[in-house]
Order: structure tokens, then C-alpha cells, then sequence
């Protein structure tokens, strides 16, 4: 699978997925995993969710956007890509906890990004 890099709202790369499950920082960091259309943290809780290229919050809002992101607000210029540093060792993943209801899909980044 090819690299999957997640941009934020000012088209700053921070971070990729390697394998479509474990998602790093470009500091080797691993901070999230996919389960489904769901993003979750290590400690089990659901940040958002990943739908035509976009991580959305729990409110709809977009957070990160990928090369074949569609169907969200304008895409900012994307900046050059960091050197990745080694994968750091990933936690054990808790129980996840339960997802919102799922939101309408917002035009507006999230305060997150």
C-alpha cells in the first residue's frame, strides 16, 4: 500500500500511514489507528472519523485532508514533506470506546487541524 500523508488546515504535512491502519507523526510517533472509518487514539478514544480522503472531528469538521481528498472545504498549498524518523514501538490498544452518532459533513475545518 502506498503511503497515505495527512495534511492540516494550512497544508502542513504532520502525519502518514504506511499500512492504511497505524497512523505516525513524521517524528515516528504513532498517535491513531483506523478501525473501519474510525480513527481512534491508543488510549481508545474516537477522534473522528476517515471518509474521501478527509479525518473529519466528531462534529463533521475537517482536521486532515489527504492528495485524493474530495468533497470538503478549499485545500490549502501543500508544503514539502519532513524525512521520516524511525517508527517508535506502538501501545498496546485500549478498549475503544463508544462512537458519537455519526455527523452531517461540514465544509469548515475544525479547530483541530
Amino acid at each position: 500500500m502506498a503511503d497515505i500523508n495527512f495534511y492540516n488546515t494550512d497544508g502542513k504535512p504532520l502525519a502518514y500511514s504506511q499500512d492504511g491502519e497505524h497512523i505516525y507523526t513524521f517524528d515516528g510517533e504513532p498517535v491513531a489507528y483506523f478501525s473501519g472509518d474510525s480513527v481512534y487514539n491508543y488510549s481508545g478514544k474516537h477522534l473522528g472519523r476517515f471518509n474521501n480522503g478527509w479525518i473529519r472531528d466528531n462534529d463533521g469538521m475537517c482536521v486532515f485532508y489527504t492528495n485524493n481528498a474530495s468533497s470538503g472545504p478549499i485545500k490549502p498549498i501543500k508544503a514539502i514533506k519532513p524525512i521520516k524518523s524511525i517508527k517508535k514501538i506502538k501501545p498496546v490498544k485500549s478498549i475503544k470506546k463508544i462512537q458519537p452518532i455519526k455527523p452531517i459533513d461540514s465544509l469548515n475545518w475544525s479547530n483541530l487541524s
